[in-house]
């Protein structure tokens, strides 16, 4: 190739060599002519970039060589991704055209690189985070028609973390925080286990770095020891494997930083007391048809030598996850009196496990709970028609929920997320269902619709022809789904009512002499803050809105300045709102709301040395969060551009917040003990203390003034040491919130 003068020597040199990187990486079919289109697909890409650079000085076209390189190796597709992953920037970054991409390299990749362009020149009310959640349902609609729009930019996403440390640090926390809140559930959804977990980590490097360290340093400390107990552990297990001829590779795997330190914050653990930070891998070498009994054959062989914990067991073969996902994850005790993780697969069920949808695609059937899954993500995006943001917050409840499986009267097994009720399972039969049930019988025992499912139940659900869809059911809906086909079934019902609400409503604008226009319908639709003219002819027609309530919104004929709210609940409409204190805060940088003033976020209590974010909205003072806490990375992934550049100011005269959680054993004197500590040798300032006792164990909740971080880390230290207590952790929110 001729390349342009834009690129020197070394520059085109090293592209040849990530071509033929990718060429190598690509090991599905490969015709002649496919090789061919990648390669005019390539040198079109770096003809189309060769004016532009990344942030870190090398020319743009890395980029989308790398991201081709992640969906031919470690997502495992074939020519038409590869070719939209060269050019799925094209359209967005240079003057050419979809059009041009359908006419020289079809209308599959045209689809692609059209579902991977950023939406734009569209006025959005809600501004940055309407454009962003707009962005994400693009996303979602284009995935429910091509899959493949997803996958590549889940290798998109992956390359930019990969690379992120050239950008500046609210960049940084913007791009992890939509990754960790969008990305990374996505590509668990998809079975793309490896993706998902170097995402997450990555996240974590750049969202709490101080914890992503410290987790690392922990980890070079005890990696040899447990490494050598792991293969003591598997060295039986493997020579009976052989014994009884089954094959099998045994493998020892070490839990991601990101992994274990969700294990930390969920359970309140320090990392040595995490049992599975490594974990023993069994992949064993069979035919299909003899995979299962395989599995449990080689569960047996540990039994022999290990007694199992068998309330941590958990059997992904008789119940796979939605993404394809088997295995039996089960927890041995060793001869050291430490449990062991183990997981027993096969090959097939291993690169599914870590390829994803491709691989699962490869072996399953169309019958697949995953083109299930996929075929409720189609029917979701065309019968829902509420905002982006409803739709997105909707949609990532079923991306993060665990799944349970439940069975039909005839034996049919359904998977739902957990936490699902007889509602949901009613809506995903059928929207006719969902609105006319009443209840269920569950395992032959009478419920009522909010009933929430468990794993195995068997659910008939029982309709009643009077029953109508109500907005209060959707205070137990889970699934975006059901939520969608409720709120559906809502608009179809008070639908009938349009003549009756419509009739009743120009009676009353004739009474205070208005037109009956649509305007002025509009007009009382926005101040009553309702979907639309069908739930106010709804409400008219029922009589929960009179002309006494309308009538002061019009004055003399005309349209009235003040507010005044009609007393009307509609579905959809939520508040949010938390309780914040003023205080002294970090630095803030170039800001026009640093006049306002700031606030430290109860939600999680930062203090100086901590690392923090500040997120600006219009006149409102400046939201100081922890950089990890969760509303904060929510807040980041969709106010990304609101994100302010934020440092601490150390002073000895400003005290912050702080919360701990002990635990020790009861015994008489402890809490004397503790107060003691704390108010003589530590002299802290405390702000409450709750002690309460069960059994033989003692939980105090103290929280207490500091300075920052380092003066609370010699806190926690000083009470660990003492007699009595086993744990000390710090928690987010003070007792009183």
């Amino acid at each position: 190739m001729n390349y342009p003068d834009t690129y020197s020597i070394e520059e085109q040199m090293e592209m040849d060599r990530q071509f033929e990187i990718l060429l190598d990486a690509w090991t599905g079919k490969k015709e002649e002519a496919d090789v061919a289109l990648v390669k005019k697909a390539y040198e079109f890409a770096a003809l189309a970039h060769k004016d532009a650079r990344r942030k870190s000085g090398e020319p743009y076209i890395f980029h989308p060589i790398a991201v081709a390189i992640i969906v031919a190796k470690e997502i495992g597709m074939g020519t038409t991704s590869i070719i939209s992953a060269l050019l799925h920037d094209v359209v967005e970054d240079t003057d050419y055209t979809l059009e041009y991409i359908s006419e020289e390299y079809g209308p599959k990749v045209a689809r692609v690189v059209k579902g991977l362009t950023k939406l734009e020149g569209i006025d959005f009310q809600n501004s940055i985070e309407s454009i962003q959640a707009e962005n994400y349902r693009k996303i979602v609609n284009t995935m429910a028609e091509d899959i493949r729009v997803i996958l590549v930019k889940l290798a998109d996403r992956l390359h930019n973390m990969r690379t992120l440390e050239s950008m500046q640090h609210h960049k940084q926390l913007k791009i992890a925080s939509e990754t960790l809140s969008f990305y990374a559930p996505l590509a668990y959804r998809l079975g793309l286990y490896a993706v998902k977990m170097e995402l997450e980590n990555l996240c974590l490097k750049y969202i709490n770095p101080q914890v992503f360290e410290s987790i690392s340093k922990k980890l070079d400390e005890i990696r040899a020891k447990k490494i050598a107990e792991l293969e003591e552990f598997a060295e039986p297990v493997k020579a009976e494997l052989e014994k009884i001829g089954i094959k099998a590779e045994i493998k020892i795997l070490e839990r991601s930083q990101s992994g274990i330190w969700e294990r930390m914050h969920k359970y309140e653990l320090s990392l040595v007391e995490i049992y599975d930070v490594f974990v023993l891998r069994i992949i064993i070498d069979c035919p299909l048809d003899l995979e299962k009994i395989q599995c449990w054959q080689t569960f047996g062989v540990l039994t022999m030598f290990y007694r199992p914990n068998n309330a941590r067991l958990r059997d992904w073969l008789s119940f796979p996850k939605t993404n394809g996902y088997e295995s039996i994850h089960a927890v041995f005790m060793s001869k050291q009196g430490n449990w062991i993780e183990t997981q027993i697969r096969t090959q097939k069920m291993d690169i599914i496990a870590e390829r994803g949808l491709m691989a699962y695609l490869k072996y399953m059937n169309d019958n697949s709970s995953l083109k299930s899954w996929l075929d409720n993500i189609r029917d979701l995006t065309k019968s829902d028609d509420s905002s982006a943001i409803e739709f997105l917050n909707s949609f990532k409840l079923d991306l993060f929920n665990d799944e349970i499986f439940v069975f039909t009267p005839k034996g049919e097994m359904k998977s739902l997320p957990k936490g699902a009720t007889v509602l949901d399972f009613a809506y995903m039969i059928h929207s006719e269902i969902g609105n006319q049930c009443i209840g269920a019988n569950v395992n032959k025992k009478l419920v009522k619709m909010d009933y929430v499912l468990n794993m195995g139940d068997q659910v008939e659900i029982i309709t009643s022809a009077f029953q109508i869809p109500q907005e209060k059911s959707f205070e137990f809906l889970v699934t975006s789904l059901a939520k969608s086909r409720l709120k559906n079934g809502i608009k179809d019902y008070r639908r009938t009512f349009k003549e009756k609400g419509k009739s009743k409503l120009e009676e009353f604008f004739k009474r205070f002499n208005v037109d009956f226009s649509r305007q002025n319908i509009n007009y009382i639709v926005e101040k009553a803050g309702l979907a639309g003219r069908i739930d106010l002819y709804y409400y008219v027609a029922l009589g929960k809105v009179t002309y006494q309530d309308i009538e002061p919104l019009f004055n003399n004929g005309r349209r009235s300045t003040s507010n005044v709210l009609l007393k009307i609940l509609t579905f959809g409409l939520v508040g949010s709102g938390s309780k914040t204190e003023d205080n002294k805060v970090p630095e803030i940088e170039n800001n026009e709301n640093k006049d306002l003033g700031y606030t430290i976020s109860t939600c999680c209590n930062p203090i100086p040395g901590d690392d923090v974010v500040a997120i600006s909205f219009p006149n409102q003072p400046l939201q100081i969060h922890r950089s990890d806490c969760p509303k904060a990375i929510n807040l980041m992934s969709r106010y990304g551009k609101n994100i302010v550049k934020a440092k601490w100011q150390f002073s000895e005269d400003i005290a912050f917040m702080a919360t701990l959680k002990i635990t020790g054993v009861n015994r008489k004197g402890f809490g004397s003990s503790l107060f003691t500590m704390l108010n003589e040798k530590l002299e802290l300032d405390l702000h409450s203390v709750k002690i309460q006792s069960e059994g033989g164990m003692v939980e105090a909740v103290v929280s207490f003034y500091v300075n920052n971080v380092k003066q609370l880390d010699a806190v926690i230290g000083e009470l660990r040491k003492m007699k009595l207590v086993n744990k000390v952790v710090r928690i987010e929110r003070n007792i009183e919130s």
